[in-house]
């Protein structure tokens, strides 16, 4: 979800070099806003990324930087309220409740117990645990460490599982952190996916791994390659609309 404010304004030539950001003051806040001109821009842009809480200023290839650094300056407060709506970042450490595959888990920490992460459903005495041995200041690495792992397990398995019923390959399957993009595919094969995926039900991993896995045999978005996505997962509307209503905070989690 984007949030954003414009404003019309004439073309003017553009300076050698802008700065990468910028800072906006707004009371005793400071938000660090980053430059980006676009090719496609006609008027100067703010937008507030829900997903990621970044701010960025979009200006037109010869849009005047002194302008829209103004025009960023006079809206200090519009960023600050809408930072203000946007949901609590969540530590994955000792103590935090985190989604895993769908349902809440409380991370507890148990510096005596042996091996390294693991689940436990506690008999009607709140949520599933997440537990994770070892040193505090190791638990946090290792909980991530524990959720890629687990992403990657599961996606190699529903990637075979698609792969086969198609009767195409993929030559590689990475996890990334990305922001724009739950998963891609390209033309060589290789399949690139979001490890915090793990974090959704599993319904809308498996969903994502048969998007990619279809564009194995159609690299676009044509009725064909959906037609392909829901005769491999009959669930892809229900897929759709969660990560519509819910993928943003998936990248709550840090």
């Amino acid at each position: 979800m984007i949030l954003g404010l414009r404003l019309g304004l004439r073309r003017h030539a553009a300076p050698a070099k802008d700065p990468t950001h910028i800072d906006v003051t707004h009371g005793d806040d400071v938000f660090r806003v980053a430059v980006k001109r676009a090719t496609g821009a006609r008027r100067f842009t703010l937008r507030v990324s829900a997903a990621t809480g970044d701010v960025v200023l979009t200006l037109p290839t010869r849009g005047d930087l002194a302008r829209a650094q103004d025009f960023a300056l006079r809206h200090g407060g519009w960023i600050a309220s809408r930072m203000a709506k946007l949901p609590a970042g969540v530590e994955i450490g000792p103590g935090a409740i985190i989604p895993f595959r769908g349902e809440d888990h409380l991370v507890e920490h148990r510096a005596q117990a042996r091996g390294t992460v693991w689940t436990e459903r506690m008999q009607g005495r709140g949520p599933a645990r997440l537990v994770v041995a070892g040193s505090a200041e190791h638990a946090p690495r290792r909980v991530a460490d524990f959720l890629k792992r687990e992403a990657k397990k599961d996606l190699d398995a529903a990637v075979l599982k698609y792969t086969t019923a198609l009767g195409v390959r993929a030559v590689k399957i990475t996890l990334r952190d990305t922001r724009s993009r739950w998963g891609s595919c390209s033309a060589a094969g290789r399949l690139n996916f979001s490890w915090r995926l793990i974090l959704a039900p599993p319904f809308v991993l498996d969903y994502l791994a048969a998007h990619e896995v279809a564009h194995l045999k159609e690299m676009n978005h044509s009725p064909r390659f959906w037609r392909i996505v829901h005769k491999l997962c009959d669930r892809t509307d229900e897929a759709e609309a969660w990560l519509k209503r819910h993928g943003s905070s998936l990248h709550r989690y840090r």
